[in-house]
């Protein structure tokens, strides 16, 4: 059975970018209202809504089962979740997201085991890793929180427009998806964590995912006791924190030889 979600109140808005501040409280002449779409003028944010954004941002985490409260999440919460991933945008406006919502204790049992079982796995992988032990990470809450969402992509089998060059940009948009989800929880105040370390096509069987539909991620959503100041595995010295000269590069990356 499919949710009904709910609708956003607040009207569509869209900016034109051919509108200069002369056009503000005007309705921009568009050649697309000759297919019946209406349009408002565009919404011009200040200072201090653009600071509450980024400190949301700044602020988000990704929460382990230790942080769950034994809370239920009001079914008003989560649509208003999934509504914000519903808001996310995607190329050729393909939309390709789908939402499997889990509240049975049985099904997170499963999913849980499966886990595990990559998480066993992975700890191989780590153990000449100097600083904190792999094995003492808490890195799900599959169990302890309220309600998970598996995300999967549905592949389609029609060409989708931006799609024909990169092809993975389908994918990417379901994350964008999940990123507005992440941030809409957190405005909230309420938990989310990303579980990656699983076997995505044992995850499809016991969610009866199609042969097109591919799991991108396994998101974990309740009520949480604290939200951590800074990165769980930044405090606990896992990883440092990247710079903006690290990541960031004019016109081009710079040589081998300019590195040196």
């Amino acid at each position: 059975m499919r949710p009904e979600f709910a609708r956003p109140t607040r009207p569509l808005v869209i900016s034109y970018s051919l509108c200069d501040e002369a056009c503000t409280g005007a309705v921009y002449n568009s050649p697309l209202q000759n297919f019946g779409l209406n349009y408002v003028s565009y919404r011009k944010f200040d200072d201090q809504e653009q600071s509450l954004l980024e400190e949301i941002m700044h602020l988000r985490r990704d929460v382990r089962g230790n942080r769950f409260l034994p809370k239920p999440l009001a079914e008003s919460d989560l649509q208003r979740i999934l509504n914000a991933g519903l808001m996310a945008p995607s190329v050729g406006f393909s939309q390709p997201w789908r939402f499997v919502v889990v509240r049975s204790a049985e099904t997170k049992a499963q999913i849980a085991d499966i886990f595990q079982a990559e998480n066993n796995k992975a700890r191989s992988l780590f153990k000449a890793r100097k600083g904190p032990d792999y094995q003492q990470l808490k890195l799900e809450g599959i169990t302890e929180s309220a309600v998970n969402i598996a995300v999967f992509y549905e592949h389609s089998k029609a060409p989708i427009l931006g799609q024909t060059s990169m092809s993975k940009v389908g994918e990417y948009s379901t994350v964008c998806a999940i990123q507005n989800m992440w941030l809409m929880a957190r405005a909230m105040n309420i938990g989310l964590g990303w579980v990656s370390i699983l076997d995505s096509e044992k995850v499809g069987s016991v969610l009866n995912a199609q042969a097109n539909q591919e799991l991108i991620a396994y998101l974990c959503i309740g009520h949480v006791d604290t939200f951590y100041d800074r990165p769980e595995l930044e405090t606990l010295g896992w990883e440092t924190r990247k710079q903006m000269a690290q990541v960031v590069f004019e016109e081009q990356f710079e040589s081998a030889k300019d590195e040196a």
